[in-house]
């Protein structure tokens, strides 16, 4: 064991503030000058994170004080994201489950607090924001033990020290009396509770690797923690790869850790978490060792993908215009490298060229894959999340998830009947003075497009948590989308005489001078059949009209879809096609004539 080291993962639901709490850590550890200028959420160094306020990648860094390292690991809260949080473990002793004085544990809570008591690693319980009005750090303390005992937490971890304070202003307590005055107390815990590392200095060099990166100038990282013994740059090892085969390394550059730095080091020490370069390819959950016959390292398993969707090469009229990237070749190889960094991500040829099947944990997920791709100038089509079934003794099963819902009180009963068209069943509500939290059990199907219904039925003010359950017997057919679509049959510039008209058949996506293709989704029809529309025709000019009659046209403002909305609207026939510069909607199949050959062979096959 080496005792001057500690690793340690920070847990919790999404905004309840560890990100934040990494900073305060840093700050008062001596990671930055005095005067130094550092930007708010430091470890959410990705666009998306920044822009969303999550936490995507899990990160590393360090806090070195009283001659200790502490390596901190920044974990996602967001379910969707727990492969980044089950192959983390694998690298720390001990975990810091974060938890907001007000609302209390939560569902991701759940599902990152019971994958780290699985692992025996022991945790520390941080009430934060407990400046928060009308929060109630006691009543969450009596929450959080509650959620260990219901996920049988050791007599060792059920005796988790708790300390409160506030991630924002920078103070943390151990008794709710203490004066407010620094993360002081919170580090002394780190170091007293959490154990050193379980690593052998004596032993040959010893690695799994939890993580990737990629340096351009040494190229791809392997990050770990170190098992046993210790390496050095230009130190001979194996790689052994994950079908028990091994290859011959040469190690080029140790990396180590320290505030948000990526520091060269000469030496790597067993127990600490370091990154090594030198490899061409290397691939997360392989080891590395110092003699050829070392066994490899077990690695954590991944919960299964619950999800698929399409992604598809863009053949619409307009491939090109805005992305360089386009080709089956192109894309196969994004989603390759998204795979190799990405743990639960799987990919899979289909039976249609240029079509690639993307299964994950949750349609957040892929959205920010596709996200990612657009900003790096991809163009691709996107189908809507299909759960993944499976069969079992004749009978298909699907997935299952646990539902938790805070919604108004007046809105309980709209909240309910769309519940139920889902096929949700309630298992516990409890009313509250102004709200009433739900606990159901809902297929993950029914998940899809659930949030944003949940927006417009409480303008705003519900929350909801999910986590995966099981795989029950198919729930039977549910009815997501009641509308249709106005589907272009032109190609061209859309016009405002056209769209003045075509306004009062439904909801519009688009607005006068847009190009639209034929087979492009621009609105939304309030029947539920799909209605063909021209939005580019032109007004007729003859002797009796004059060219200035009608430019006082008034256009509703379209309505602009997010790109996780837009997954979830469309149908099982529709894609969305995602460029750099745009989100469109349209038919997988662009013209009518095939749209209704297509129906008409699936009609057949049902």
């Amino acid at each position: 064991m080496n005792q001057n080291i500690r690793n340690l993962a920070i847990i919790a639901h999404v905004d309840h503030g560890k990100t934040t709490l990494v900073d305060q850590l840093l700050r008062q550890g001596g990671a930055f000058r005095a005067n130094q200028v550092v930007a708010e959420r430091v470890m959410d160094s990705m666009d998306l994170e920044r822009e969303k306020g999550i936490t995507i990648k899990a990160k590393n860094t360090s806090v070195h004080w009283r001659d200790k390292i502490i390596n901190i690991v920044d974990t996602p809260g967001h379910a969707d994201f727990g492969g980044e949080v089950e192959r983390v473990m694998k690298m720390v002793d001990g975990v810091m489950l974060v938890v907001d004085a007000y609302d209390g544990p939560q569902a991701q809570t759940r599902f990152v607090l019971r994958k780290a008591l699985q692992h025996g690693l022991r945790p520390i319980v941080f009430i934060n924001k407990i400046d928060r009005e009308n929060s109630n750090p006691k009543k969450v303390h009596d929450q959080v033990l509650e959620l260990f005992l219901e996920l049988h937490a050791t007599e060792e971890q059920f005796a988790a020290p708790f300390l409160y304070g506030s991630a924002r202003d920078g103070f943390a307590v151990r008794e709710l009396g203490d004066p407010h005055k620094d993360m002081i107390p919170l580090l002394e815990t780190i170091l007293s509770y959490i154990p050193p590392p379980e690593a052998d200095e004596s032993a040959p060099f010893t690695m799994l690797i939890s993580n990737i990166a990629y340096d351009d100038y040494v190229g791809r990282i392997a990050i770990g923690k170190i098992i046993g013994g210790q390496v050095t740059t230009g130190d001979q090892i194996y790689r052994v790869l994950k079908n028990g085969t091994r290859e011959r390394c040469k190690i080029t550059k140790v990396f180590e850790y320290s505030g948000t730095q990526t520091n060269d080091s000469a030496l790597g020490i067993a127990g600490n978490i370091v990154g090594l370069a030198g490899f061409t390819d290397i691939d997360i959950g392989e080891t590395l060792c110092a003699l050829e016959d070392q066994p490899a390292l077990p690695f954590v398993e991944i919960d299964p993908p619950t999800i698929r969707m399409e992604f598809a090469v863009n053949d619409g009229p307009f491939v090109g215009r805005e992305g360089k990237l386009v080709t089956s070749r192109q894309i196969r190889e994004r989603l390759d490298r998204e795979k190799k960094g990405n743990v639960s991500i799987f990919v899979e040829e289909s039976e249609r060229a240029g079509v690639y099947y993307v299964s994950a944990r949750g349609a957040m997920q892929i959205a920010v894959l596709v996200e990612q791709m657009r900003r790096e100038g991809y163009e691709v089509l996107v189908s809507r999340p299909v759960v993944i079934t499976h069969s079992e003794n004749g009978k298909t099963l699907e997935p299952f998830e646990s539902l938790w819902l805070e919604v108004p009180e007046e809105t309980i009963g709209s909240v309910m009947k769309v519940l139920s068209a889902r096929k949700g069943a309630i298992s516990q509500m409890e009313t509250h003075p102004h709200s009433v939290t739900i606990e159901a059990t809902i297929p993950t199907r029914g998940l899809i497009g659930f949030e944003f219904d949940l927006m417009n039925l409480t303008n705003g003010r519900g929350v909801m948590s999910h986590l995966f359950l099981e795989y029950r017997p198919h729930a039977g057919e549910i009815t997501s989308r009641l509308t249709g679509t106005l589907v272009s049959t032109d190609t061209g510039v859309a016009t405002s005489y056209a769209l003045d008209q075509l306004q009062e058949r439904g909801k519009l996506f688009i607005t006068a001078g847009e190009e639209v293709y034929k087979g492009m989704i621009v609105g939304e029809n309030p029947r539920a059949d799909d209605l063909p529309i021209n939005p580019t025709r032109e007004k007729q000019l003859s002797n009796v009209r004059s060219k200035g009659e009608g430019k006082g046209i008034q256009l509703t403002p379209p309505i602009r879809l997010t790109l996780e909305r837009s997954i979830e609207y469309i149908a099982p026939d529709e894609y969305v096609e995602a460029t750099p510069k745009s989100l469109r909607l349209r038919k997988k199949f662009l013209n009518p004539e095939d749209r209704k050959r297509n129906a008409k062979q699936l009609a057949g096959v049902a």
